[in-house]
């Protein structure tokens, strides 16, 4: 039987602007493309936990307004429970900015609103829905105090808490603390570990498990895949090879299929390989949640790759 994820996280709609090179302060470029996607990093790895197997519990806030619709529109027919997305009258739903490259890389300015005042009173409404899971997959685009409550009530029920740590500069050392493994992307482990830019990423990952009481952590590393490390050792697996066109949604499709592996009672080691391909999948294509592959597309080339 699939495991359980529940995702406590954030709506964005994406207003995805693609240029030849990104303007410089003050400059004003044309784009050659425009897309409107759903996106979030919360709604982003809820799908892709999905895609990839899981029975999936999304919790966060929409606003009462056409992007509200087309995000439950878009949960309903993934298969997601949306029980306990709530809909609020006053702010609208959540935006996302991103400005993507010819390379695919991008840079994002989002909007947080409706995504900003789940309370921890709200999520303590949601502790049934958590307790069930087999993991609490978090990120940082919603209230932190709300997300210290979600890993607080997940680790009372034994349901592990796995921490994505963007944006990074938002992380409470009292939520790190309670999360089981921690994914970082570079610049957010450096900020988490305190480390010099030049630092090596082993050191830094050990820097990180020496300040907080985790099973792991998982430091994303673009297109030179993830490295896994634990109090005892560290690996490093490869980046799937291929061709990138867009990078939006990345980390957090990585995120939704390590999560939904994890839940399924895999390994680390093979959590990440799974996440690390369904990663090297998505980047083929544009957007960010319905660029998440499904678990025949992983399985696929998981038996192809080493």
């Amino acid at each position: 039987m699939p495991g359980g994820v529940a995702v406590f996280g954030s709506f964005m709609m994406d207003l995805i602007a693609y240029v030849d090179r990104r303007p410089r302060p003050g400059e004003t470029v044309v784009g050659n493309d425009f897309k409107m996607i759903v996106g979030g990093k919360g709604f982003n790895q809820a799908v892709a936990a999905a895609r990839a197997g899981a029975h999936v519990h999304m919790i966060g806030r929409v606003g009462s307004d056409t992007f509200g619709d087309a995000f439950l529109d878009f949960l309903t027919n993934e298969g997601i429970n949306a029980d306990n997305v709530a809909r609020d009258p006053e702010l609208g739903t959540g935006v996302g900015l991103p400005v993507v490259g010819p390379d695919g890389s991008n840079s994002i300015v989002i909007v947080p609103r409706a995504n900003s005042v789940t309370s921890p009173h709200d999520i303590r409404q949601t502790a049934a829905a958590i307790a069930d899971a087999d993991v609490l997959l978090l990120q940082l685009e919603v209230d932190v105090e709300a997300s210290a409550e979600a890993a607080t009530i997940a680790r009372e029920a034994g349901t592990i808490v796995v921490l994505n740590p963007a944006p990074g500069d938002r992380v409470l050392p009292q939520l790190a603390s309670l999360a089981d493994i921690l994914v970082p992307n570079e610049v957010e482990a450096l900020h988490l570990s305190g480390s010099g830019p030049e630092t090596d990423e082993a050191d830094i990952a050990r820097s990180i498990l020496d300040r907080y009481p985790l099973r792991a952590v998982l430091l994303t590393l673009g297109e030179r895949g993830v490295l896994i490390a634990t109090a005892d050792h560290s690996s490093q697996i490869s980046a799937t090879s291929t061709q990138a066109v867009d990078t939006v949604g990345a980390g957090d499709t990585f995120c939704g299929a390590f999560a939904a592996a994890i839940a399924d009672g895999e390994d680390l080691e093979r959590a990440a390989a799974f996440g690390n391909v369904a990663a090297g999948i998505s980047v083929t294509r544009h957007g960010g949640a319905p660029a998440a592959p499904y678990r025949s597309e992983i399985d696929r080339l998981m038996r192809r790759t080493p």
